[in-house]
């Protein structure tokens, strides 16, 4: 099992992270290729983590950490026969890159990617009427979280032009103009920042509010900008992500305008819909294009943060992640790296001791779909 740390999470998405966690549960020896960004984190949590391997008696190759630069390190990973499966976080063509090289293997294996997210939050009119200046300050709020460098972060912010508007626009800027520049994680993702935010002025966005001039050579500062629903489906650069403290507020028409937009955009990890009762009918038809384009859908809060739980999932169709199917967040992570195998018509002392009449090792199972414990 190979993982690649990410830049963003040097903990909870590199050595030490879920990915780590899971894969180890499921019985699979990791390695990890450290992210650059961080070598000093990635080393004393690696350190760590084979003390943690020693204690437990287990063999020393259960654990390695792989330090370097380039993309020779990362392509003898992927390609290694012994290799069975890949995670990723980051970049749709970094992710893409190790998924193509995954299938071209003799025997292609498995690549589980985390690449790109704007997270949409749709207002409906009631609720952008009844709460438009909490809905609006409140999601610069979160999207300015880690300096706009997190997966989850709010985007996107769609509304249709009527009472309540204006509130939430003008409490989105007075939000955005207190948000402090800050340091961005690497100045590559500040250079990447800096190219991407003058995408939007290229589609035709406008800039409509900014926080302070940055102080700093690498400080990312916060921006927020406005588009029209026709700007949004005439240019795909729009709805694409900025890793970065910059949101986009968006103008529609009207409900059709809404629902034309939802689908055009691509595979995403969560999507908001904030709504009161009189909004039901509207959601009505909002939601199934929703289902179809996110792998979580949150309801009158926010994308981030998201809890680790039973229930979550952080995942979403492609290129939100590579398959849908599966979550990198929660109790459900482990089932990315075990495969299923039934043992037919066996005698007892050759099957696996969790699958064996007396239960040796005392675990929970399923026996003919009931769950048991002896």
């Amino acid at each position: 099992m190979v993982i690649f740390g990410a830049s963003n999470f040097p903990i909870s998405y590199s050595v030490a992270g879920g990915d780590t966690a899971s894969a180890l549960a499921a019985g699979c020896p990791v390695v990890i290729k450290a992210h650059n960004a961080h070598p000093g984190a990635s080393e004393i949590q690696g350190r760590v983590i084979q003390e943690a391997v020693a204690e437990a008696g287990l063999h020393e190759g259960v654990f390695s950490l792989v330090r370097g630069a380039g993309n020779e390190i990362g392509e003898a990973l992927v390609d290694h026969p012994l290799v069975r499966a890949v995670t990723f976080t980051g970049s749709e063509g970094g992710g893409m890159a190790l998924y193509h090289r995954a299938q071209q293997r003799p025997d292609p294996i498995p690549v589980f990617t985390e690449m790109t997210s704007v997270n949409p939050t749709f207002v409906l009119p009631a609720a952008l009427a009844a709460r438009g200046a909490e809905t609006g300050g409140g999601l610069v709020q979160r999207a300015m979280y880690n300096a706009g460098q997190a997966c989850l972060k709010p985007a996107i912010l769609l509304a249709i032009d009527g009472p309540g508007f204006q509130e939430l626009r003008d409490a989105a800027i007075a939000e955005v103009e207190k948000v402090a520049a800050r340091t961005m994680l690497t100045p590559g993702i500040h250079d990447s920042y800096v190219r991407n935010a003058q995408r939007m002025e290229y589609g035709g966005a406008t800039l409509i509010g900014a926080g302070p001039v940055p102080a700093h050579a690498w400080d990312g500062q916060s921006l927020l900008y406005e588009a029209t629903g026709e700007q949004l489906l005439a240019d795909p650069a729009l709805r694409e992500e900025i890793f970065g403290p910059a949101i986009l507020l968006v103008r529609l028409t009207g409900l059709d305008q809404l629902l034309e937009v939802a689908r055009a955009f691509r595979g995403q990890l969560s999507a908001s819909l904030h709504a009161e009762a009189a909004d039901r009918a509207a959601a009505e038809q909002l939601l199934p294009i929703l289902e179809r384009r996110t792998g979580r859908i949150v309801f009158n809060a926010f994308s981030i943060p998201q809890e680790v739980s039973y229930a979550s999932t952080h995942g979403g169709p492609f290129p939100a992640t590579s398959d849908s199917r599966f979550t990198s967040v929660g109790m459900g992570a482990i089932e990315r790296f075990i495969r299923p195998v039934t043992y037919q018509n066996f005698p007892d002392d050759l099957l696996p001791q969790p699958l064996r009449e007396a239960n040796p090792l005392h675990l929970w199972r399923l026996v003919d779909g009931e769950p048991t414990r002896y």
